[in-house]
């Protein structure tokens, strides 16, 4: 069929256009084409009323994250909410392309996990400044009087509608269960069009939060954590957007803790997909990739970030937009502490902005003639120049970010052996393997708010310098039936049994000692099956039982157990060594100011007991020590007792929790402590006692065995040979 008349058909297609100019705005989504550079990161910082905000970070790749505005809020809490308090952002763009949306609990934790009645909703068009509406559903609402909290408010754009989809969960009285419900929000973004309506119906009617739907290839893909009995994340699929959900994958993620708060972004270079959900009992994030939402492979390794982030969302964007929140949010300084050079130790970068000096801390045997520090840039950043020689002292720099004057430093390096270790590591135990020749280091595995660790690795070196990452030993959640929490002090001694060599691993965990066996230094170990000391010994009331201590006698052949804190206790091993000899526990007496962590070691016919005083949190933790006649005798304390302590000068901090290695067929002695991180551990409270790292100094003795001050150092030591 021919038409011949096309004026009818012009007409017809003026009226329409005309006719569409009248409609609201956000009824037409521009069908936009951007080629997005960067990613924004909305996220919170955790349970304390100031931490309850909205924080902004930017990544160039969706793998490498640098927090803006020095990692404080964005926005007032108090100014956006009606609580004082706001959890779970999430940002979405607009379906115009350049408006931008974002929802968030109204809440302060500090008043109750079921204290919340409202979400805040915000709106904006450059992604700096925001307009804010609370939505309280009790009140909005009728008929929901016994409401209990509403959480994890989220939005997308539904284009059948022409409007955005507002879905959370809530809770209505005391045996009521999450649901995840929905409703539209008005044409402003300030406020909710209809009742909330049930999205998603679970199969087993348990508990549901944290939703986060993703249209994918024509179907909905539902991620929701499951409550109660299961704590992973689940996903549900619909060809719908707002009915049909029916179950597909169950426990998505890929790790045995629980975790929360499902975020899904897709890759700017169309490699797939990340999932990122927060394990919140051990305060990190998990990041993993899929193509298919099926299968999901954990690429933590590829991850940084500079903050610890709760429950948030990331958001692709465009050159254009990373340069504004730069140019708004980011300084020179954020700029100059984002160096990623592998041949650094980034948790010890010295930035002195008074100074404008920059020390950037190298692994040994750093190259420094043509180094370039990899600061990471972000659109409308620039650092020149790139490399320098920084093997004759410092040269500068200059940061220049679009919109701001451009700002010089002078950056030097420098290569120091302590820490000895790359990273947040604490309460160390150090062996010297006869059966491979190396030195081997056992810490706690730090940096974890509130000591929540729950692995164990150990590190290998051939000269006490340059140390190896041997992996994770023992990984609580994993290998340990018993307990599955607090992976703290560990120590550990070499056998020969039977012409084979052994070791035996201790450890604490749950605030009990367990032990574990092994036929190679780095393990693979294999745990006793139960506790090996989860009670007080005789007479002691309060404590901790933690921070055991192993040491063979050379006069007898005899192994010991030490531990406590509060008290320190000791016992001989039975010859299998996993279990304690009866009726040989003794409560000993080191002095009434000891606290924990004690090392014992022997020396020309004297048996030395050290240990710890103080608070492991404060900057005054220091070792002390005492000597006796026996592995179990009377401890007598010399007049100066205190070996190791800080340092204010050379800023050094919370020495303490040592070992003690000789090296074999020498009286040559060292000294392996932990101290705050440095520079930032004096800065940071109570969160320096759980952000430490290890180090390694000289130990020298008087010539009537009394051991002289140690001087604890940055420097370190240089590498140590062993003959053989």
């Amino acid at each position: 069929m021919m038409v011949k008349n096309t004026s009818f058909f012009k007409i017809v297609i003026l009226t329409l256009i005309l006719f569409a100019g009248y409609l609201p705005a956000y009824s037409q989504p521009q069908k936009v084409n951007q080629k997005y550079s960067a990613y924004l990161f909305a996220y919170f910082t955790g349970n304390q009323k100031n931490e309850e905000a909205i924080h902004f970070a930017l990544s160039a790749d969706g793998y490498h994250y640098r927090a803006l505005n020095q990692d404080k809020p964005i926005l007032n809490s108090a100014k956006i909410s009606e609580s004082g308090g706001v959890r779970d952002p999430h940002i979405v763009r607009g379906a115009d392309g350049k408006t931008f949306y974002m929802v968030a609990t109204d809440m302060v934790s500090d008043k109750g996990w079921d204290s919340n009645r409202a979400m805040v909703l915000l709106k904006s068009t450059d992604l700096v400044n925001w307009s804010s509406s609370v939505v309280n559903i009790q009140k909005r609402f009728k008929g929901n009087d016994s409401l209990m909290r509403v959480w994890a408010p989220q939005t997308i754009y539904d284009a059948a509608k022409g409007k955005y989809l507002i879905y959370w969960s809530m809770k209505h009285g005391l045996r009521g269960r999450d649901i995840i419900y929905y409703a539209y929000a008005n044409a402003a973004f300030t406020d909710l069009e209809g009742e909330p309506k049930q999205l998603f119906f679970s199969p087993d009617k348990g508990s549901c939060i944290d939703g986060e739907i993703v249209n994918k290839d024509g179907l909905f893909y539902l991620f929701y954590k499951t409550e109660g009995a299961n704590l992973g994340i689940n996903i549900a699929i619909s060809t719908k957007l707002t009915e049909g959900y029916k179950l597909q994958s169950v426990d998505v993620q890929q790790t045995k803790e629980p975790v929360e708060g499902s975020g899904v972004f897709k890759l700017n270079d169309g490699s797939g997909y990340i999932l990122m959900y927060d394990v919140y009992a051990s305060g990190r994030y998990q990041f993993t990739k899929s193509t298919d939402f099926k299968t999901f492979k954990v690429v933590d390794g590829e991850v940084s970030m500079n903050f610890h982030p709760r429950h948030g969302t990331v958001m692709p964007i465009t050159t254009a937009e990373a340069q504004r929140l730069a140019a708004k949010w980011m300084s020179a300084e954020d700029v100059l502490l984002s160096a990623t050079n592998p041949a650094l130790k980034t948790i010890n970068t010295k930035l002195d902005t008074a100074a404008k000096t920059l020390e950037l801390a190298v692994r040994p045997g750093t190259s420094l003639k043509a180094f370039n520090p990899q600061f990471t840039t972000f659109p409308g950043i620039m650092v020149t120049p790139k490399t320098a020689d920084l093997s004759k002292g410092p040269k500068i720099f200059t940061v220049t970010i679009k919109g701001k004057a451009p700002v010089k430093y002078k950056v030097s390096a420098v290569e120091n052996h302590n820490p000895v270790l790359a990273g947040y590591y604490a309460d160390p135990d150090i062996l010297y393997a006869e059966k491979t020749g190396r030195f081997y280091l056992y810490p706690t595995s730090d940096g974890f708010t509130g000591w929540s660790g729950k692995y164990f690795k150990t590190f290998s070196s051939p000269d006490m310098v340059n140390w190896k990452d041997e992996g994770v030993i023992i990984d609580l959640p994993k290998d340990i039936k018993w307990a599955k929490r607090n992976a703290w002090a560990p120590c550990i001694v070499e056998k020969k049994i039977n012409g084979a060599f052994k070791y035996f691993y201790y450890f604490t965990a749950a605030q009990k000692i367990g032990v574990a066996v092994a036929d190679d230094p780095a393990g693979p170990f294999v745990d006793s099956g139960k506790p090996l000391i989860d009670a007080f010994p005789d007479g002691i009331t309060g404590g901790q039982q933690i921070d055991p201590d192993v040491f063979s006698d050379p006069k007898t052949g005899k192994s010991y157990l030490y531990w406590g804190n509060g008290y320190m206790a000791g016992a001989e091993l039975s010859d299998d060594m996993v279990s304690l000899k009866q009726g040989t526990t003794k409560v000993l007496k080191p002095g009434k100011d000891y606290r924990e962590g004690t090392y014992v070691f022997y020396r020309e016919g004297k048996y030395y007991f050290m240990w710890s005083e103080d608070d492991t949190r404060s900057p005054d933790y220091r070792v002390a020590y005492g000597v006796a006649d026996s592995p179990l005798g009377e401890i007598i304390i010399p007049q100066n007792s205190i070996i190791l302590k800080k340092d204010a000068l050379k800023g050094i901090y919370g020495t303490g929790h040592n070992s003690v290695i000789q090296i074999p067929g020498t009286d040559e002695w060292y000294i392996v402590y932990h101290r705050f991180n440095y520079p930032k551990g004096i800065t940071m409270g109570d969160a320096a006692g759980y952000n430490r790292e290890v180090c390694i100094d000289r130990l020298y003795f008087n010539a009537d065995g009394t051991i002289k001050q140690v001087i604890p150092t940055h420097t370190g030591i240089k590498p140590v040979s062993v003959k053989k």
